[in-house]
């Protein structure tokens, strides 16, 4: 497995003038030339170009929330991979849960925007996790240990397995990363437990590896879910976990930078 990887994700934030601040900001406390993690920064489509500016000479990339499962065309407010790349995105966030569960994105649509953003030259990061009422019914609903965990996972395989299924080989590897998000712990404040963080990545390399048997292990799978400054260097000590996906302390150029420097160690 080579560099771990760190993901902003500003979600709806920021206007040009704060865009711009905080991204020289973090370019300022890392050293143009840090190399010790990967680090993407994934800014609201109306600053993609100050943060750009923001991180130029820098190792830094550029990534979008979001991508449309068409190259071009009648789709109002939509925005295609192309149009990200000619942005100076090399990364695009597909199927958080936000998207899921608040705009209503199938799985049929997720694994579009996915195919098509991966032949367009971007890297995916795939969202996937289970819900607060998904998890609560599976440890209610059984006491055998399997059967629990059958049904934890189930949300997570149908996510995987509908996104990824008859993909070629080469390019899980290379232009394909999972970020596990517990929902029930996204900007909740809640946090999995480490045994929590290290049932789900296990299992997840498990079927990935099932999947993709050459290449599967070789996939990097993130973290996400209220990762602060206080919990990161616990996250980053369980197996499996390749980094993590940022919401709310990337916002913040010194929270940020110390979670990367955590990362990065």
């Amino acid at each position: 497995m080579d560099k771990k990887l760190v993901v902003g994700n500003w979600k709806m934030n920021l206007l040009r003038e704060e865009a711009l601040e905080l991204s020289g900001a973090i370019v300022s406390l890392l050293g143009e030339d840090y190399d010790a993690c990967q680090v993407v920064l994934v800014p609201p489509y109306t600053v993609l170009d100050v943060v750009r500016r923001g991180i130029s000479g820098s190792n830094i990339d550029l990534g979008a929330q979001n991508v449309f499962s068409r190259m071009s065309g009648a789709f109002t407010g939509e925005v295609s991979a192309p149009m990200l790349l000619d942005a100076g995105c090399s990364w695009a966030i597909v199927g958080h849960s936000e998207r899921r569960h608040i705009i209503g994105e199938t799985d049929e649509q997720i694994r579009e925007k996915l195919l098509l953003s991966i032949s367009c030259g971007l890297k995916v990061i795939l969202c996937v996790g289970e819900t607060e009422v998904q998890r609560e019914e599976a440890i209610r609903e059984s006491e055998d240990i399997s059967t629990r965990k059958e049904m934890l996972f189930s949300p997570i395989k149908t996510q995987i397995k509908n996104a990824l299924h008859d993909l070629d080989e080469e390019r899980i590897s290379e232009d394909i990363v999972i970020a596990y998000e517990p929902v029930w712990a996204i900007g909740t404040g809640k946090n999995a437990t480490s045994s929590e963080i290290a049932e789900i990545h296990g299992y997840i390399r498990e079927l990935l590896t099932e999947m993709f048997p050459r290449l599967g292990d070789s996939v990097k799978i993130l973290y996400g879910g209220s990762v602060k400054t206080g919990n990161i260097k616990r996250i980053m000590s369980v197996d499996e976990v390749d980094g993590v996906l940022v919401g709310g302390e990337s916002l913040s150029a010194d929270s940020f930078f110390r979670i990367i420097k955590s990362v990065g160690v």
